[in-house]
């Protein structure tokens, strides 16, 4: 997509939210998406998945309506009633056209029953980007900061910076994000995988030492603190 910032034109990668909570098709979809070029955020039941829509931007939602703590039509209807037109595909076992007529009346913008392939999946879910103006680039930008996600190399006009494997990581997601409060308990999952073995402050040492390099770089960027929820990157004017 692209995201016009105060005047800078900004190319940003999508990111897909899966709500699924059987674990052994979660992991298997989101394999399955990584291996086509996408990126995944992943919830596995109704309240995990508020807590993202609430904090972090999603080019699309891929809803499974059989969760365990709410039905997937609920989550889906709170999403429209905020006022949230993020494209929904809902995935599902119930086959009946009942189901799918309430999905789509609901506010689904496509549904999927299972089982499917996953190259289905991938073709329905670039379909929704097309409808919704949606582009899949390799590129991300703000500011004078360019980062390509290929190489995982940042620059700042011609400058390349020098960062470690995880403040590398950081200024993905970040960029991945941009204009969008970040979550710290996301930054400490990407940073340092789920569960991980961490000190209380070794998120807010990271964000230090990637703020200072953008800073004195000159990037036109800055990494803001939102107290007691997680981290913002936004032009720095």
């Amino acid at each position: 997509r692209y995201l016009a910032v105060t005047g800078v034109q900004t190319c940003a990668l999508p990111i897909f939210l899966l709500v699924e909570d059987d674990r052994g098709l979660a992991d298997a979809l989101t394999a399955a998406m990584v291996q086509r070029g996408l990126t995944v955020d992943l919830a596995t039941d109704a309240e995990e998945a508020e807590a993202y829509l609430a904090t972090a931007g999603h080019a699309a939602v891929l809803l499974d309506l059989g969760l365990p703590d709410d039905d997937g039509l609920a989550v889906l209807r709170r999403m429209r009633a905020r006022g949230n037109t993020c494209p929904v595909l809902v995935l599902t076992a119930r086959g009946g056209v009942d189901v799918r007529i309430r999905g789509l009346n609901d506010g689904a913008d496509d549904i999927l029953v299972k089982p499917f392939d996953p190259d289905e999946l991938h073709a329905r879910i670039l379909a929704v980007l097309r409808r919704q103006g949606g582009y899949l680039g390799n590129a991300l930008a703000c500011g004078a900061l360019r980062f390509d996600v290929d190489t995982r190399v940042a620059w700042v006009g011609e400058q390349r910076l020098t960062l470690s494997a995880r403040e590398t990581e950081l200024l993905d997601l970040l960029l991945r994000r941009l204009g969008k409060v970040v979550p710290k308990r996301l930054v400490e999952d990407h940073l340092f995988g789920v569960g991980g073995d961490l000190g209380s402050n070794a998120v807010e040492v990271y964000v230090h030492r990637l703020r200072k390099r953008l800073d004195d770089a000159g990037s036109g960027v800055r990494i803001e603190t939102v107290r007691g929820v997680g981290y913002l990157l936004r032009p720095a004017t």
